[in-house]
């Protein structure tokens, strides 16, 4: 008999597996959690199914015929890292490792849930926890009792996917709308008094009937000056709600729009204070839609839906109001399918809520496939990948469309359903007022005024059903913009920031140590650089260059320890004042759609085109410019497109030189050239650490020889400092660094000559 799965393995692939590869169970055994990973031990995509039970750990591969299993112990222990974005889980016990998974880290979230239930699991069993032999150290989920990540204020293991949002998230959108109150208030007012207008044609129908109509009709002259005068009203109540309803209209979309404007702007100030940290879980396409289309979206609802939502209520109050005063038993039962319909827009409601969200991921895929393709166009076409990427969009689009297809059909038996029993209602009214016109209880004027309110009473009724698919759009959207505004960055400014004087250039890092999750990149790192001094920071790939680069320029603030710019730790300082002290040269340099001019001024946006033309002349950039069309006004494609790698990589050092800093980080800044056009890159570099600190990562050794110091890194730590010489005669880790490129160099060289 197929086993009861835990409800993360409730898919079709558990399923199949199941009916394949049939788990047997000890009597009284059941299965208490289930995992799924994609990669198996090669690096390969193929599912693998985990499963715990109360005395064993189930575990099967996509392409094995049998489950391994594990009988639970009390020493067992759980160990999750990561290296280059593959996950690894493995199984510790007493005597060694038992088992190990790897996975893609999309998938972390569910692994830290499960190392989380499994921990909760022994506990319970009345077992010591021994969950991660590195115990972690930052905040706990309350809820799931997973590691939540720094600076993160929901665990992402809670806040899946499947968390629809909640209406009320609408509600934090006054923190924006608290600005323009006073025009919202006049907004409701006119919204009050323009309802009332209109309210006003259907109760002058009664007098127009009983005592204008139904008089004729019984051989009475009719009086021009009394129709007159209701015609007269009706048409002054039309003009006045035309002028009521005008104003409310203009004032609120004016209103709307500058509550949607300023959402963009914060969002995406708040944005750009985040940490790289953020960035590196995100899509870029996923951010730009919430940014564009989320808050577009809130804007179209508190401008029009918002609106007529209000106007609904205001309707459907005063109308029940003037009916109750006309006849209280017609009133009732005319509100008789009330009921039935507010039920019916409850639990359409929580469908909408769940729909709407997964609307908004899978527009993000859609979104995303075109924020990876447009960009990367060059290495599509250069591997012929036109037909795969199509087909990812076409994948992504069919997802779309199918969500889609699965919230129109709710939405579509609602619509009609809504209709339906206002329709029915309408009917009873008509039966019970003709019943009641037959017994003289009521006169045929005050059934036609209540048949003419009652039309509207149900117009927003159906108007209001109507608003519940607008307003799931817009908390939707709000939830996911507010993910992004509820976020804390891990490189947060100082609350009282020290005041930056004049920067000598002194760096030192005591005892710093910095982790990536839980993977320890630094570790116990001390270093001194003085002013001016310019050290070379060599290693192998992953010991730590580049992130001990990140930290002196605070893109990730240190686990432990300090990093102090002149004595001062730099998390008391301003982030702007400190940043603007350092110049960056990246081996990659990044260029904006624009003119070389407003390039090379990037970091400083008021200076003069002598300025510019002098920062371009130190970095031997300005007789290449120019030879283009416009020179300092030619246009720079997106991402520097029509300009060489060097011809990029000199008016990234002009933007540095431009911005004069004290402190200079150049990260492998000659690395992606050829030899010739490393020589003039090089040459520019000499005119740019002149008097600067300046701190250099290169992998060709022979580019540090003007360096005062060298660094040796491994693993997070320094293992050697010291000039090149110096190293060279002690034979340690950087002398084999150097020989192990001179044999490389000569190999190349012998290959060449063959």
């Amino acid at each position: 008999m197929t086993p009861t799965l835990p409800s993360v393995l409730r898919s079709g692939i558990a399923q199949a597996w199941l009916s394949r590869v049939p788990l047997e169970l000890l009597p009284d055994e059941s299965p208490l959690f289930g995992l799924e990973l994609d990669l198996d031990g090669e690096l390969v995509f193929a599912r693998t199914v985990l499963i715990l039970t109360e005395r064993r750990l189930l575990a099967c591969h996509e392409h094995e015929k049998k489950w391994q299993q594990w009988v639970i112990e009390p020493e067992w222990s759980w160990r999750v890292s990561d290296h280059a974005g593959v996950g690894r889980l493995e199984l510790f016990n007493g005597q060694g490792r038992l088992g190990s998974w790897r996975y893609t880290l999309g998938q972390q979230p569910a692994v830290q849930r499960w190392v989380a239930q499994a921990r909760q699991s022994l506990d319970r069993q009345g077992e010591q926890d021994t969950t991660s032999q590195a115990p972690f150290s930052g905040p706990i989920c309350p809820q799931c009792q997973a590691p939540m990540p720094e600076g993160a204020m929901v665990c992402p293991a809670c806040q899946s996917e499947d968390t629809p949002p909640s209406t009320w998230t609408l509600l934090k959108l006054w923190r924006f709308a608290r600005h323009y109150k006073w025009q919202l208030f006049s907004g409701f007012a006119l919204t009050l008094a323009s309802t009332a207008a209109t309210l006003v044609p259907p109760y002058m129908t009664m007098p127009l009937m009983d005592e204008v109509l139904i008089p004729y009709q019984n051989g009475k002259e009719i009086d021009p000056n009394l129709v007159a005068m209701y015609l007269g009203g009706l048409l002054l109540a039309a003009m006045l709600a035309w002028v009521l309803g005008w104003a409310k209209t203009y004032i609120l979309a004016l209103v709307s729009e500058r509550i949607g404007a300023d959402l963009r702007t914060t969002t995406y100030e708040h944005l750009l204070k985040l940490s790289l940290e953020y960035f590196g879980g995100r899509r870029t396409g996923d951010l730009i839609a919430r940014i564009g289309s989320e808050t577009d979206r809130i804007n179209v609802f508190m401008s029009l839906h918002l609106l007529d939502f209000a106007t609904d209520i205001l309707m459907i109050v005063m109308t029940a109001v003037i009916l109750f005063t006309i006849h209280p038993t017609l009133a009732l039962v005319t509100l008789l399918p009330l009921p039935f319909i507010g039920w019916l827009i409850h639990v359409v409601r929580e469908r909408l809520r769940t729909g709407f969200e997964k609307i908004d991921r899978v527009w993000a895929e859609v979104t995303n496939v075109l924020a990876d393709t447009i960009p990367g166009i060059r290495v599509v076409k250069a591997f012929a990948q036109e037909g795969r990427e199509a087909q990812r969009f076409k994948d992504a689009n069919r997802h779309n469309l199918q969500v889609n297809d699965r919230l129109n059909k709710v939405w579509s038996l609602f619509a009609p359903t809504v209709a339906l029993m206002t329709e029915i209602g309408l009917l009873v009214v008509w039966g019970f007022g003709i019943w009641l016109v037959s017994h003289d209880r009521i006169t045929v004027g005050v059934l036609t005024a209540f048949l003419a309110y009652i039309g509207r009473f149900y117009a927003r009724l159906d108007s209001m059903s109507r608003i519940v698919s607008h307003t799931q759009k817009a908390a939707s959207g709000a939830k996911r913009i507010f993910d992004i505004l509820d976020h804390v960055s891990s490189v947060p400014e100082p609350v009282d920031p020290v005041p930056l004087p004049a920067v000598q250039g002194h760096i030192a890092l005591r005892q710093a140590h910095f982790r990536y999750g839980n993977r320890a990149v630094i570790r116990n790192l001390d270093l001194t650089i003085e002013p001016g001094q310019m050290i070379g920071l060599v290693g192998h790939s992953g010991s730590g260059k580049s992130t001990l680069v990140n930290l002196i320029c605070r893109f990730y603030d240190v686990s432990q320890g300090q990093v102090l710019l002149d004595g001062v730790d730099i998390r008391r300082l301003k982030l702007s004042d400190y940043r603007s002290q350092i110049g960056l040269v990246l081996q990659e340099p990044f260029l904006f759609f624009g003119t070389i001019a407003e390039n090379i001024a990037y970091g400083r946006p008021d200076a003069t085109r002598e300025q510019i033309i002098a920062a371009a002349r130190a970095a031997h950039a300005h007789d290449f410019i120019l030879r283009m069309p416009q020179g300092y006004d030619s246009l720079v494609g997106e991402r520097g497109q029509g300009l060489s790698g060097g011809e990029r990589q000199r008016i990234s050092i002009a933007r540095a030189l431009l911005i004069n800093p004290r402190i200079l980080i150049l990260d492998e800044a000659t690395s992606a050239v050829d030899t010739e056009t490393e020589k003039e890159i090089q040459n520019a570099l000499d005119n740019l650490v002149r008097g600067r600190t300046t701190i250099a990562i290169a992998h060709r050794l022979s580019t540090l020889r003007k360096a005062d110091r060298l660094v040796v890194m491994d693993k997070g730590e320094v293992v050697e400092e010291g000039t090149h010489e110096a190293l060279m005669q002690a034979e340690g880790a950087y002398w084999r660094l150097y020989q192990a490129q001179q044999r490389k160099a000569e190999d190349g060289l012998f290959e060449e000559q063959s």
